[in-house]
Parts: structure tokens; sequence; C-alpha cells
């Protein structure tokens, strides 16, 4: 195998290209046609539908549409956020309506059967508690978006299958985090990973930064080359995050990517970045270590009581 064809990605401009065509020719790319079941991971992280934050139910819909015409199941899941449950978002956002409008199933999957996954090659943490509906999927898809993080930088395909961890203290493992997603990343294997950047997130994502119009969508079957792709496109120094280490434990190198489609230059828009005021720095530091992060969310009126000395700092200072 060449390193042409080895990690390819394609850059896609919606302005000249259909949703459908892209999806179909993702599709086919990754081979998913005869697959008995097939489970994909959308990205909830609001509880309400906003374009950027939140997977596009539309776009999913369709995209079963596809799949369900030669497989017999495909599953979407999700897991409860700290702050609600999943059902929730899959009501609100509209995603459950448009998934069982296209013959899809949608799961809860802090509900599931789980199964405790030993890690071989695990050092700050020797094993996962995984739903057992995406262990036994013939095949993944990802469907993540193109986002600032303002406490990692970037947000994209390795961080959306962190929700797939079925336990809202999932929050405890952020002192872990490029760990936790190399070993998400090469459990799951994702077949395809489709991510939607009609409209990222810049500054203070994932869920309170700026929309930026970009009308692109990147495909990939590899969701680290994907990532790395779009980091290169926000104008991040993808070697300066998580994404560096999960490529060196992959022996991944930036070399072995095929950019197709637009070339990245063409398309590249520098992304505001987060701004890390004193409360984000103090996240920041919490997260750094595992006691204090179990202290600060060992309660929801904690959470909250930090949110609002957030809020009442901002707004003495802006």
């Amino acid at each position: 195998m060449t390193q042409k064809t080895l990690y390819p990605v394609k850059i896609y401009n919606t302005n000249n290209t259909t949703i459908s065509d892209i999806l179909k020719e993702a599709a086919n790319s990754a081979n998913l046609h005869g697959k008995k079941q097939i489970f994909i991971k959308p990205n909830l992280s609001h509880p309400e539908y906003l374009p950027g934050v939140v997977t596009d139910p539309e776009l999913t819909s369709e995209l079963i549409g596809l799949l369900r015409n030669k497989n017999s199941e495909v599953i979407v899941g999700e897991s409860n956020g700290f702050n609600y449950p999943c059902w929730t978002a899959f009501s609100k956002t509209g995603m459950k309506k448009a998934v069982e409008k296209a013959g899809g199933t949608v799961i809860n999957l802090s509900e599931d059967k789980i199964v405790k996954v030993n890690l071989k090659h695990g050092t700050s943490i020797k094993q996962l508690y995984l739903p057992k509906t995406i262990l036994d999927a013939n095949a993944v898809i990802d469907l993540p978006l193109m986002k600032t993080h303002e406490f990692m930088a970037y947000s994209g395909a390795l961080k959306n299958l962190f929700g797939c961890i079925p336990s809202n203290k999932r929050i405890y493992l952020h002192p872990y985090l490029p760990e936790v997603f190399y070993h998400l990343y090469t459990i799951f294997k994702p077949a395809l990973t489709i991510m939607d950047a009609r409209t990222g997130i810049e500054g203070n994502g994932p869920t309170k930064g700026k929309p930026v119009q970009m009308n692109l969508m990147l495909t990939s079957i590899n969701a680290l080359a994907l990532d790395i792709v779009a980091a290169k496109i926000m104008k991040l120094d993808w070697k300066n995050t998580y994404l560096n280490f999960v490529a060196k434990k992959t022996k991944l190198q930036e070399t072995y990517i095929n950019e197709e489609g637009l070339p990245v230059q063409t398309v590249a828009h520098k992304f505001e970045p987060p701004r890390i005021d004193l409360p984000v720095k103090a996240q920041i530091f919490i997260y750094q270590h595992e006691y204090l992060t179990k202290l600060l969310f060992c309660s929801i009126d904690i959470v909250k009581l930090f949110q609002r000395i957030t809020l009442t700092y901002r707004g003495k200072n802006t």
C-alpha cells in the first residue's frame, strides 16, 4: 500500500457539491454496504440544535437512508451529559425523529450493557467501561464538527468519540484525555468519519463559541488523519494538541495523509482562539488533577456555583 492511498482525506465545498453526493461517495469509499449493523456517533454536546455545535439531524437522516438500502440495522447513539440526559438532547435537537424517519434506531449508551475493556498498553488508565452495542457493531461512523475547544484548543473526530463512554462521570477522565482518545480511536476504529464543517465554531468552543461559515465537509476512512487536516484548515498547530500524542502512538505521520478535493491552503481560515481568562485557567488547572476534577464535579450544585461565579467574573471584566 502506498502513502498516497493510506490516509486519504477529501475536502468538499458544499456550495459546489450536494450533501447527497458527498455522503454517497463517502459511504462507497468506506465499503459499508452489506454490514449487518452500523453504529453512528453524532455530536450532541448541547441539549438543543445549534448549527456547528450539534450534528445536523437531517444530514444524519440522509446518511442512514443510504446505509439502510443494503444494511439491516443502523443505530445512532449518545451518552448522558453531566447536566442533561441523553434523551433530552435526542428529543430537543430533533435527532430522534430524524433517525427514526430514516429507519434507524436511537440508543442512550448510558443505558446500554457495559463491557469492561482491559487496556494492554494503558499507562494512566488500565481499563475502560464501554457500551456493548458499539463493540458489537460491524462498523462505526463518526460524525464530528469543526470546533475550537477552550480547554483543549481543538475538538473534532477523536474528541467526539469521548461521548461513547457511557458514564456521565467520564469528565473524571479529563486528566488523561490524550490517552483516553488514543484508546477509543484504536478500540472503535471508525470505518468512516464525516465532518460537517459548513458552520464551524471558533473562540470558546465547543458550545459557547462563535459560528464561522466555512461551507465545507471533510470525509475520510481515518479519523485521526481527518482531524489533522481539519486543524490545518483552522490554522491550528495540531502538533501542539492531543492529536500529536495519538499520532505518535499510532505512528501516523503527516506525510502519510493524502489531501484530496480542495487544497487546504485555498479553504484555510484562522479560527479565533479561546479566551483564556481566569475561570478557564482555573478549569484547565483542575482538569490536570484527578482529585480536583472529582471534587469540582462531585455535585451538580458545585458546578452551578462555579458557573455563577464565572458569569459574575466575566460580567465585571467585559
